[in-house]
């Protein structure tokens, strides 16, 4: 298929917008004393920023291209998903954020160590990093599939600048002025898809009446999916049924908002426990809307195309280059940028601040000068920067299923991870070898499933940390006895 490539004008929009926000990341950032400052904003950020930025960082240009892809290809199921979102989120902020904000925590793993020991915080740092960086650095990769074809450059191209930007704005502008960033990013990209819905409305022959009777037929609204329709024998291999919806997502949400350091140190840039409370509720009241609206326009882009000859996850973008007019065409790609840094930012900043506070600090001593600290924070900046543009070359080779494979890595880990956090908050004999036990065994127990195929990946977490808190809790059983 034929494709129309950006005009000049396109092309001046998204340079401004890239140009714009490393400048704001920057000024609003601030100057840093210390790594408190650069890592954790000062505790100056109020919580409604926090809070835009959350849904930000955890919003991947691969959700902005793939969740319109998705209803297009299906119907709504998937909004079941972020109902559990919604609930994971208040059990972080009633169960985990009270732990965190009881000391001087500067990462998620830091509440590891006052409970258990530096092993276990250790261990856990390790294995958010190990998974962060792959999975973002195949985001990345996976941004640079739209971008190659609107802007007409290569796929190493396309990654640099991506990766060059956010560097940029992380290093200079901290953690403060990634959040301000985000808070814009996230505005601009809703924004970019809101408009293209309006847009399809418009351009839909017979308007919302034909729009309803396409996706009346082809039972694209259908929300609700009790899952029983194929027999209980198949009830867990489906991964967008009520019950895989709501538990699925209350565990996977628990897990990378309790426990990963993405979103944690977001969390601990705000002022005190209540003001995290606010921001990580409101942050998933946001998300059912945003994902609303990705959905949607996905079921706007079928009742428009109708079938076509092409994977689902291309249709947007084809789209926005074929469709949308001049001026807007940039908007929307500027909103694909959006979408990508916002992430990629969040992730370097927290593997940044994961080496610095849970490695170096702790087990390098001569690091006691704020000066060096923030020096040694923003060389590694740099390092996790280069990793993840690194990760994301190497997959440019890749065919559509190595990706997805490589987009389910948390699931892999968010379990034990998770498992180990409930393990230290609800089993206060547990002891740091009983969580390490169930942390590993936790871990060993996914590769088995995810590599048996045995469930859908909506149940993976809740798996993970079920085996976790078996294990350490039958371990401080037995050393008590």
């Amino acid at each position: 298929m034929q494709t129309t490539l950006p005009s000049s004008i396109d092309y001046i929009i998204i340079i401004a917008y890239l140009v714009t926000i490393t400048l704001i990341g920057i000024l609003t950032g601030g100057k840093q004393k210390s790594i408190k400052d650069y890592f954790l904003g000062a505790d100056v950020v109020p919580w409604w920023a926090v809070c835009f930025a959350i849904v930000a960082a955890e919003t991947s240009t691969l959700t902005f291209i793939s969740i319109p892809g998705l209803a297009y290809l299906t119907n709504l199921n998937f909004l079941q998903l972020t109902f559990g979102y919604l609930i994971g989120r208040i059990i972080v902020a009633l169960l985990f954020l009270p732990a965190y904000f009881q000391g001087e925590l500067s990462t998620a793993y830091a509440f590891l160590e006052n409970r258990f020991g530096y092993k276990t915080r250790s261990f856990a740092s390790i294995v958010f990093m190990f998974t962060r960086t792959a999975a973002d650095g195949v985001r990345l990769f996976a941004t640079a599939i739209p971008l190659k074809l609107m802007l007409n450059i290569d796929y190493p191209l396309a990654i640099l600048i991506i990766g060059l930007v956010a560097l940029i704005y992380t290093s200079f502008g901290g953690v403060r002025g990634i959040i301000w960033v985000d808070v814009i990013q996230f505005l601009i990209y809703l924004g970019g898809a809101i408009i293209s819905g309006i847009l399809l409305i418009n351009l839909i022959p017979g308007g919302l009446n034909q729009i309803i009777s396409v996706s009346s037929e082809f039972k694209k609204f259908e929300i609700i999916n009790l899952g029983f329709s194929d027999g209980f024998a198949s009830f867990f291999s489906k991964p967008y049924t009520l019950i895989a919806g709501i538990i699925g997502g209350a565990f996977l949400s628990m897990a990378s908002h309790g426990t990963d350091q993405l979103i944690v140190q977001r969390l601990l840039a705000t002022k005190n426990l209540k003001n995290a409370q606010k921001a990580i509720i409101g942050s998933g009241v946001i998300i059912i809307f945003q994902f609303a609206i990705f959905l949607l326009v996905g079921v706007l882009l079928f009742a428009f195309y109708g079938k076509m000859n092409m994977r689902s996850d291309e249709v947007f973008p084809y789209f926005i280059i074929n469709v949308i007019p001049t001026g807007l065409k940039g908007l929307i790609i500027a909103g694909l940028f959006a979408a990508a840094l916002s992430t990629l930012a969040g992730s370097i900043s927290s593997l940044s601040s994961a080496t610095v506070m849970d490695i170096l600090v702790p087990y390098f001593k001569k690091f006691n000068d704020d000066r060096k600290k923030l020096f040694a924070s923003r060389i590694i900046t740099i390092i996790w920067a280069s990793m993840i543009v690194l990760v994301a070359l190497l997959f440019m080779e890749s065919s559509q299923a190595v990706v997805e494979i490589a987009l389910s890595i948390a699931s892999f880990t968010y379990g034990g991870l998770l498992g180990t956090f409930i393990l230290g908050i609800l089993n206060k004999k547990a002891s740091q070898e009983d969580a390490l036990a169930g942390f590993v065994a936790g871990i060993f127990l996914m590769i088995t499933i995810i590599s048996l195929k045995l469930t859908a990946w909506t149940y993976f977490t809740l798996i993970g940390v079920t085996a976790t808190l078996i294990v350490g809790s039958l371990l401080a059983s037995l050393q008590k006895k």
